[in-house]
Protein backbone atom coordinates (compact mmCIF):
# COMPACT_ATOMS: atom_id res chain seq x y z
CA UNK A 1 0.00 0.00 0.00
CA UNK A 2 3.12 2.50 0.61
CA UNK A 3 4.45 1.39 -2.71
CA UNK A 4 1.22 2.35 -4.56
CA UNK A 5 0.16 5.74 -2.82
CA UNK A 6 3.85 6.62 -3.27
CA UNK A 7 3.19 5.90 -6.84
CA UNK A 8 -0.13 7.27 -7.17
CA UNK A 9 -0.77 10.73 -8.73
CA UNK A 10 -3.82 10.97 -6.29
CA UNK A 11 -4.39 10.42 -2.76
CA UNK A 12 -5.23 7.04 -2.36
CA UNK A 13 -8.50 5.53 -0.98
CA UNK A 14 -9.22 1.92 -0.70
CA UNK A 15 -12.44 -0.20 -0.16
CA UNK A 16 -11.80 -3.47 1.97
CA UNK A 17 -14.91 -5.92 1.59
CA UNK A 18 -15.68 -8.40 3.62
CA UNK A 19 -13.08 -7.73 6.03
CA UNK A 20 -14.59 -9.45 8.80
CA UNK A 21 -14.34 -12.89 7.33
CA UNK A 22 -10.59 -13.09 7.87
CA UNK A 23 -10.29 -14.51 11.66
CA UNK A 24 -7.51 -15.13 14.20
CA UNK A 25 -3.78 -13.84 13.80
CA UNK A 26 -4.68 -12.56 10.43
CA UNK A 27 -7.26 -10.27 10.84
CA UNK A 28 -4.79 -8.68 13.45
CA UNK A 29 -1.86 -8.47 11.47
CA UNK A 30 -4.12 -6.63 8.87
CA UNK A 31 -5.78 -4.20 11.31
CA UNK A 32 -2.20 -3.07 13.03
CA UNK A 33 -0.83 -2.49 9.34
CA UNK A 34 -3.79 -0.06 8.81
CA UNK A 35 -2.67 1.64 12.32
CA UNK A 36 0.74 1.51 11.59
CA UNK A 37 0.56 3.31 8.22
CA UNK A 38 -1.59 5.91 9.72
CA UNK A 39 0.77 8.79 10.24
CA UNK A 40 2.02 8.26 6.57
CA UNK A 41 -0.86 9.48 4.50
CA UNK A 42 -1.36 10.74 2.19
CA UNK A 43 2.13 10.52 0.21
CA UNK A 44 2.93 7.12 1.69
CA UNK A 45 0.16 5.12 2.62
CA UNK A 46 -3.77 5.44 1.66
CA UNK A 47 -5.47 8.94 2.64
CA UNK A 48 -8.62 6.83 3.83
CA UNK A 49 -9.86 2.92 4.40
CA UNK A 50 -12.87 1.67 4.55
CA UNK A 51 -13.59 -1.20 5.91
CA UNK A 52 -16.64 -3.46 4.29
CA UNK A 53 -18.54 -6.17 6.51
CA UNK A 54 -21.56 -7.54 7.74
CA UNK A 55 -20.10 -6.19 11.70
CA UNK A 56 -18.82 -3.28 12.88
CA UNK A 57 -14.66 -3.28 14.10
CA UNK A 58 -16.06 -3.43 17.72
CA UNK A 59 -17.78 -6.71 17.26
CA UNK A 60 -15.08 -8.43 16.02
CA UNK A 61 -14.32 -11.62 18.30
CA UNK A 62 -10.32 -12.29 17.70
CA UNK A 63 -8.52 -15.21 19.13
CA UNK A 64 -4.75 -14.93 18.65
CA UNK A 65 -3.46 -18.18 17.49
CA UNK A 66 -0.28 -17.54 19.84
CA UNK A 67 -2.02 -16.61 23.06
CA UNK A 68 -4.97 -18.35 22.74
CA UNK A 69 -6.18 -15.50 24.34
CA UNK A 70 -9.47 -13.53 23.12
CA UNK A 71 -8.73 -9.74 21.96
CA UNK A 72 -11.22 -6.79 21.66
CA UNK A 73 -9.76 -4.08 22.29
CA UNK A 74 -6.65 -2.19 21.98
CA UNK A 75 -3.56 -1.05 19.30
CA UNK A 76 -5.42 -3.54 17.09
CA UNK A 77 -8.83 -1.89 16.96
CA UNK A 78 -8.08 1.93 17.43
CA UNK A 79 -7.91 2.79 13.91
CA UNK A 80 -12.04 3.87 13.83
CA UNK A 81 -12.72 7.28 13.28
CA UNK A 82 -16.55 6.59 12.44
CA UNK A 83 -19.18 3.84 11.60
CA UNK A 84 -21.41 4.22 8.70
CA UNK A 85 -24.47 1.54 8.46
CA UNK A 86 -25.93 1.17 5.08
CA UNK A 87 -30.04 0.79 6.46
CA UNK A 88 -33.06 -0.75 4.20
CA UNK A 89 -34.54 1.21 1.79
CA UNK A 90 -37.79 2.76 2.39
CA UNK A 91 -41.17 1.71 0.96
CA UNK A 92 -40.77 4.77 -1.83
CA UNK A 93 -37.12 3.80 -2.43
CA UNK A 94 -38.29 0.60 -3.16
CA UNK A 95 -41.17 1.31 -5.47
CA UNK A 96 -38.56 3.80 -7.46
CA UNK A 97 -36.37 1.22 -8.13
CA UNK A 98 -38.68 -1.23 -9.46
CA UNK A 99 -40.75 1.84 -11.71
CA UNK A 100 -37.11 1.74 -13.11
CA UNK A 101 -37.39 -1.25 -14.49
CA UNK A 102 -40.52 -0.09 -16.37
CA UNK A 103 -39.30 2.76 -17.09
CA UNK A 104 -36.60 1.07 -19.48
CA UNK A 105 -38.50 -2.29 -20.45
CA UNK A 106 -42.16 -1.13 -20.38
CA UNK A 107 -42.37 -4.06 -18.37
CA UNK A 108 -44.91 -3.40 -15.45
CA UNK A 109 -45.31 -4.10 -11.59
CA UNK A 110 -49.03 -4.32 -10.79
CA UNK A 111 -49.75 -2.52 -7.43
CA UNK A 112 -49.98 -5.53 -5.57
CA UNK A 113 -46.84 -6.65 -6.78
CA UNK A 114 -45.29 -3.46 -5.53
CA UNK A 115 -46.74 -4.19 -2.09
CA UNK A 116 -45.78 -7.24 -1.70
CA UNK A 117 -42.05 -6.73 -2.35
CA UNK A 118 -41.88 -3.97 0.21
CA UNK A 119 -44.14 -6.61 2.72
CA UNK A 120 -41.60 -9.53 2.40
CA UNK A 121 -38.14 -7.51 2.46
CA UNK A 122 -39.39 -4.50 4.50
CA UNK A 123 -36.74 -2.49 2.01
CA UNK A 124 -33.53 -5.39 2.70
CA UNK A 125 -31.56 -3.96 -0.08
CA UNK A 126 -30.07 -7.35 -1.22
CA UNK A 127 -33.73 -8.86 -1.18
CA UNK A 128 -35.51 -6.24 -2.68
CA UNK A 129 -33.18 -6.59 -5.75
CA UNK A 130 -33.17 -10.16 -5.57
CA UNK A 131 -37.07 -10.65 -6.14
CA UNK A 132 -36.42 -7.99 -8.91
CA UNK A 133 -33.97 -9.94 -10.73
CA UNK A 134 -35.75 -13.59 -10.25
CA UNK A 135 -39.02 -11.93 -11.54
CA UNK A 136 -37.66 -10.23 -14.35
CA UNK A 137 -34.91 -12.18 -15.73
CA UNK A 138 -35.11 -15.64 -13.96
CA UNK A 139 -39.01 -16.88 -13.68
CA UNK A 140 -39.69 -17.39 -17.85
CA UNK A 141 -42.87 -15.86 -17.68
CA UNK A 142 -41.20 -12.89 -16.50
CA UNK A 143 -39.16 -12.41 -19.18
CA UNK A 144 -42.05 -11.84 -21.29
CA UNK A 145 -41.81 -7.91 -21.10
CA UNK A 146 -45.80 -7.52 -22.20
CA UNK A 147 -46.76 -9.73 -19.05
CA UNK A 148 -46.93 -7.43 -16.01
CA UNK A 149 -45.10 -8.64 -12.64
CA UNK A 150 -48.01 -10.13 -10.17
CA UNK A 151 -47.85 -10.60 -6.83
CA UNK A 152 -48.48 -14.55 -7.30
CA UNK A 153 -44.96 -14.21 -9.24
CA UNK A 154 -43.22 -12.36 -6.39
CA UNK A 155 -44.38 -15.03 -3.70
CA UNK A 156 -43.51 -17.89 -6.01
CA UNK A 157 -39.33 -15.88 -6.50
CA UNK A 158 -39.81 -15.79 -2.67
CA UNK A 159 -39.94 -19.17 -2.49
CA UNK A 160 -37.06 -19.92 -5.11
CA UNK A 161 -34.68 -17.75 -3.47
CA UNK A 162 -35.80 -20.25 -0.22
CA UNK A 163 -35.12 -23.34 -1.95
CA UNK A 164 -31.83 -22.36 -4.07
CA UNK A 165 -30.63 -21.67 -0.33
CA UNK A 166 -28.69 -18.14 -1.74
CA UNK A 167 -25.60 -17.10 -0.64
CA UNK A 168 -26.88 -14.45 1.42
CA UNK A 169 -29.42 -16.07 2.72
CA UNK A 170 -27.20 -19.29 3.33
CA UNK A 171 -24.91 -16.56 5.29
CA UNK A 172 -27.81 -15.01 7.49
CA UNK A 173 -28.95 -19.23 8.65
CA UNK A 174 -25.11 -19.91 9.36
CA UNK A 175 -25.59 -17.09 11.88
CA UNK A 176 -28.22 -18.86 13.58
CA UNK A 177 -25.35 -21.08 15.62
CA UNK A 178 -23.41 -18.06 17.00
CA UNK A 179 -24.86 -17.98 20.73
CA UNK A 180 -25.13 -14.55 20.99
CA UNK A 181 -27.34 -14.80 17.78
CA UNK A 182 -29.46 -17.52 19.64
CA UNK A 183 -29.66 -15.78 22.72
CA UNK A 184 -31.89 -13.28 21.23
CA UNK A 185 -33.98 -15.27 18.46
CA UNK A 186 -34.88 -18.11 20.42
CA UNK A 187 -36.37 -16.02 22.70
CA UNK A 188 -38.32 -14.51 20.03
CA UNK A 189 -39.27 -17.87 17.98
CA UNK A 190 -41.10 -18.52 21.58
CA UNK A 191 -42.76 -15.20 21.93
CA UNK A 192 -41.25 -15.03 25.35
CA UNK A 193 -39.62 -12.14 27.13
CA UNK A 194 -35.66 -11.70 26.96
CA UNK A 195 -33.42 -13.55 29.14
CA UNK A 196 -30.99 -11.88 31.77
CA UNK A 197 -28.34 -13.42 30.06
CA UNK A 198 -29.08 -11.39 26.80
CA UNK A 199 -26.70 -8.07 27.20
CA UNK A 200 -27.34 -4.94 25.05
CA UNK A 201 -24.00 -5.93 23.10
CA UNK A 202 -26.09 -9.16 21.88
CA UNK A 203 -29.08 -6.95 20.86
CA UNK A 204 -26.74 -4.35 18.95
CA UNK A 205 -24.86 -7.15 17.63
CA UNK A 206 -28.09 -9.36 16.03
CA UNK A 207 -29.52 -5.74 14.74
CA UNK A 208 -26.13 -5.08 13.31
CA UNK A 209 -26.17 -8.12 10.87
CA UNK A 210 -29.61 -6.93 9.84
CA UNK A 211 -31.71 -9.75 11.70
CA UNK A 212 -33.92 -8.05 13.66
CA UNK A 213 -35.18 -4.79 13.83
CA UNK A 214 -36.85 -2.09 15.97
CA UNK A 215 -40.35 -1.37 15.84
CA UNK A 216 -43.51 0.12 18.17
CA UNK A 217 -43.96 -2.69 19.46
CA UNK A 218 -40.29 -4.22 20.37
CA UNK A 219 -37.86 -5.91 18.39
CA UNK A 220 -38.97 -8.25 15.75
CA UNK A 221 -37.69 -10.54 13.03
CA UNK A 222 -36.40 -8.26 10.29
CA UNK A 223 -38.89 -8.86 7.69
CA UNK A 224 -41.13 -11.63 6.80
CA UNK A 225 -38.23 -13.56 4.36
CA UNK A 226 -36.01 -14.30 7.11
CA UNK A 227 -38.94 -14.70 9.81
CA UNK A 228 -40.01 -17.73 7.46
CA UNK A 229 -36.11 -18.66 6.31
CA UNK A 230 -35.06 -18.74 10.21
CA UNK A 231 -37.86 -21.48 11.60
CA UNK A 232 -37.11 -23.71 7.94
CA UNK A 233 -33.65 -23.79 8.26
CA UNK A 234 -33.49 -24.95 11.85
CA UNK A 235 -35.96 -27.83 10.64
CA UNK A 236 -34.31 -28.66 7.64
CA UNK A 237 -33.40 -32.28 8.18
CA UNK A 238 -36.90 -32.52 10.63
CA UNK A 239 -38.55 -31.13 6.98
CA UNK A 240 -36.86 -34.02 4.71
CA UNK A 241 -37.85 -37.03 7.83
CA UNK A 242 -41.29 -35.62 7.46
CA UNK A 243 -41.26 -35.78 3.48
CA UNK A 244 -40.62 -39.63 4.02
CA UNK A 245 -43.19 -40.06 6.23
CA UNK A 246 -46.29 -38.43 5.95
CA UNK A 247 -47.69 -37.79 2.07
CA UNK A 248 -49.24 -34.60 0.62
CA UNK A 249 -52.64 -36.58 -0.52
CA UNK A 250 -53.81 -37.15 3.03
CA UNK A 251 -54.27 -33.68 4.29
CA UNK A 252 -56.47 -32.66 1.18
CA UNK A 253 -60.41 -33.07 1.48
CA UNK A 254 -61.96 -34.81 -2.07
CA UNK A 255 -63.15 -31.37 -2.86
CA UNK A 256 -59.01 -30.18 -2.88
CA UNK A 257 -59.62 -27.81 0.06
CA UNK A 258 -57.16 -28.81 2.89
CA UNK A 259 -58.18 -30.48 6.17
CA UNK A 260 -56.89 -28.48 9.04
CA UNK A 261 -58.58 -30.25 11.82
CA UNK A 262 -57.01 -33.38 10.19
CA UNK A 263 -53.63 -32.52 9.80
CA UNK A 264 -53.52 -31.22 13.54
CA UNK A 265 -55.14 -34.86 14.69
CA UNK A 266 -51.86 -36.14 12.82
CA UNK A 267 -49.76 -34.16 14.49
CA UNK A 268 -50.87 -34.00 17.78
CA UNK A 269 -50.86 -38.16 17.56
CA UNK A 270 -47.15 -37.63 16.38
CA UNK A 271 -46.48 -35.16 19.03
CA UNK A 272 -47.57 -37.58 21.96
CA UNK A 273 -45.31 -40.32 20.37
CA UNK A 274 -41.93 -38.69 19.01
CA UNK A 275 -41.32 -34.91 20.43
CA UNK A 276 -38.71 -35.40 23.44
CA UNK A 277 -36.51 -37.22 20.86
CA UNK A 278 -37.20 -34.97 18.13
CA UNK A 279 -36.76 -32.10 19.69
CA UNK A 280 -33.42 -32.81 21.11
CA UNK A 281 -32.33 -32.96 18.02
CA UNK A 282 -33.08 -28.94 17.24
CA UNK A 283 -30.67 -26.29 18.01
CA UNK A 284 -32.80 -24.40 19.51
CA UNK A 285 -34.49 -27.07 22.18
CA UNK A 286 -36.48 -23.90 23.83
CA UNK A 287 -38.72 -23.03 20.60
CA UNK A 288 -38.57 -27.04 20.11
CA UNK A 289 -42.46 -27.51 19.68
CA UNK A 290 -42.84 -24.73 17.88
CA UNK A 291 -40.34 -25.41 15.31
CA UNK A 292 -41.75 -28.95 14.98
CA UNK A 293 -44.82 -27.84 14.07
CA UNK A 294 -43.76 -25.36 11.62
CA UNK A 295 -41.58 -28.23 10.54
CA UNK A 296 -44.76 -30.90 10.29
CA UNK A 297 -46.89 -27.63 8.11
CA UNK A 298 -44.37 -27.11 5.70
CA UNK A 299 -45.32 -30.32 3.82
CA UNK A 300 -48.28 -27.52 3.08
CA UNK A 301 -45.69 -25.23 1.42
CA UNK A 302 -44.23 -28.17 -0.75
CA UNK A 303 -48.00 -28.65 -1.73
CA UNK A 304 -48.82 -25.82 -3.36
CA UNK A 305 -50.04 -24.04 0.02
CA UNK A 306 -47.95 -21.27 2.03
CA UNK A 307 -47.78 -20.35 5.34
CA UNK A 308 -47.04 -16.56 7.02
CA UNK A 309 -45.96 -16.40 10.50
CA UNK A 310 -45.32 -13.43 12.83
CA UNK A 311 -43.40 -13.96 16.26
CA UNK A 312 -41.87 -11.23 18.40
CA UNK A 313 -40.28 -10.71 21.79
CA UNK A 314 -43.44 -10.19 24.17
CA UNK A 315 -46.04 -11.36 22.44
CA UNK A 316 -46.37 -14.95 24.33
CA UNK A 317 -47.60 -17.00 21.35
CA UNK A 318 -46.87 -17.58 17.66
CA UNK A 319 -48.80 -16.50 14.59
CA UNK A 320 -49.18 -19.05 12.04
CA UNK A 321 -51.28 -18.11 8.60
CA UNK A 322 -52.19 -21.20 6.05
CA UNK A 323 -52.97 -20.23 2.70
CA UNK A 324 -54.24 -22.83 0.31
CA UNK A 325 -55.40 -22.26 -3.41
CA UNK A 326 -58.43 -23.65 -4.06
CA UNK A 327 -60.00 -25.59 -7.15
CA UNK A 328 -63.72 -23.52 -7.54
CA UNK A 329 -62.51 -19.28 -8.66
CA UNK A 330 -64.15 -16.53 -7.64
CA UNK A 331 -67.03 -14.53 -10.01
CA UNK A 332 -63.47 -12.97 -11.67
CA UNK A 333 -62.23 -16.52 -12.60
CA UNK A 334 -59.10 -15.68 -10.30
CA UNK A 335 -58.36 -18.73 -7.75
CA UNK A 336 -59.91 -18.94 -4.50
CA UNK A 337 -57.64 -19.27 -1.40
CA UNK A 338 -58.41 -21.12 1.90
CA UNK A 339 -57.03 -19.15 4.72
CA UNK A 340 -56.74 -20.59 8.34
CA UNK A 341 -55.12 -19.39 11.64
CA UNK A 342 -53.32 -21.71 13.89
CA UNK A 343 -52.19 -20.12 17.29
CA UNK A 344 -49.31 -21.48 18.93
CA UNK A 345 -49.08 -20.84 22.81
CA UNK A 346 -46.99 -22.47 26.03
CA UNK A 347 -49.05 -23.20 28.76
CA UNK A 348 -47.53 -20.46 30.98
CA UNK A 349 -50.48 -20.32 33.63
CA UNK A 350 -53.37 -22.26 34.41
CA UNK A 351 -54.78 -24.08 31.63
CA UNK A 352 -57.95 -21.64 31.79
CA UNK A 353 -55.82 -18.92 31.91
CA UNK A 354 -53.85 -19.31 29.09
CA UNK A 355 -56.81 -20.81 27.28
CA UNK A 356 -58.68 -17.42 28.15
CA UNK A 357 -55.62 -15.32 26.66
CA UNK A 358 -55.07 -17.52 23.68
CA UNK A 359 -58.63 -17.31 22.52
CA UNK A 360 -58.18 -13.52 22.79
CA UNK A 361 -55.68 -13.80 20.89
CA UNK A 362 -56.57 -16.29 18.10
CA UNK A 363 -60.00 -14.35 17.24
CA UNK A 364 -57.54 -11.06 17.08
CA UNK A 365 -55.49 -12.60 14.66
CA UNK A 366 -58.40 -14.70 12.55
CA UNK A 367 -60.22 -10.94 12.46
CA UNK A 368 -57.27 -9.67 11.13
CA UNK A 369 -56.46 -11.97 8.74
CA UNK A 370 -60.17 -12.78 6.91
CA UNK A 371 -59.47 -16.40 8.18
CA UNK A 372 -62.10 -18.54 7.62
CA UNK A 373 -61.08 -20.96 10.77
CA UNK A 374 -59.17 -20.81 13.88
CA UNK A 375 -57.30 -23.23 15.65
CA UNK A 376 -55.34 -22.68 18.78
CA UNK A 377 -52.28 -24.86 20.35
CA UNK A 378 -51.45 -25.40 23.78
CA UNK A 379 -48.14 -27.03 24.53
CA UNK A 380 -47.60 -28.20 28.12
CA UNK A 381 -44.30 -28.58 29.15
CA UNK A 382 -44.71 -29.13 32.66
CA UNK A 383 -42.51 -31.99 33.50
CA UNK A 384 -43.58 -35.64 34.79
CA UNK A 385 -46.99 -34.31 33.61
CA UNK A 386 -48.91 -37.65 31.90
CA UNK A 387 -49.71 -37.81 28.49
CA UNK A 388 -53.12 -38.21 29.30
CA UNK A 389 -53.80 -34.70 30.92
CA UNK A 390 -51.78 -32.78 27.70
CA UNK A 391 -53.34 -34.07 25.44
CA UNK A 392 -56.98 -32.79 24.33
CA UNK A 393 -59.23 -30.90 21.94
CA UNK A 394 -62.17 -28.68 22.42
CA UNK A 395 -64.49 -26.88 20.60
CA UNK A 396 -64.81 -23.52 22.14
CA UNK A 397 -65.55 -20.03 20.39
CA UNK A 398 -64.55 -16.25 21.18
CA UNK A 399 -66.99 -13.71 19.73
CA UNK A 400 -69.02 -15.77 18.36
CA UNK A 401 -66.34 -17.17 16.39
CA UNK A 402 -65.44 -21.01 16.52
CA UNK A 403 -62.02 -21.88 17.82
CA UNK A 404 -60.24 -25.49 18.09
CA UNK A 405 -58.13 -25.86 20.72
CA UNK A 406 -55.29 -28.87 20.79
CA UNK A 407 -54.07 -29.66 24.56
CA UNK A 408 -50.30 -31.30 23.61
Amino acid sequence: MTRWAEHSAQPVILLLDEVDALIGDTLISVLRQLRAGYDKRPAHFPLTIILCGVRDVRDYRIRSSQSQEIITGGSAFNIKAVSLRLGDFTQPEVERLLLQHTAETGQVFEPEALATVWHLTQGQPWLVNALAYETTFTMREGRDRSRPITAEMVQEAKENLIQRRETHLDQLTDKLREPRVRRVIAPMLQGYELERAVSEDDMRYVTDLGLIRPTAFGPQIANPIYGEIIPRELTFVTQLNFESTFQSAWYTRADGRLDLSRLLTAFQQFFREHSESWIERFDYKEAGPQLLLQAFLQRIVNGGGRVEREYGLGRKRTDLLVLWPTATPNAEGKTTVQRGVIELKVLHKSLEATLAEGLAQTWEYADRCGAEEAHLVIFDRTPAKPWEERIFRRDESCQGRPITVWGM
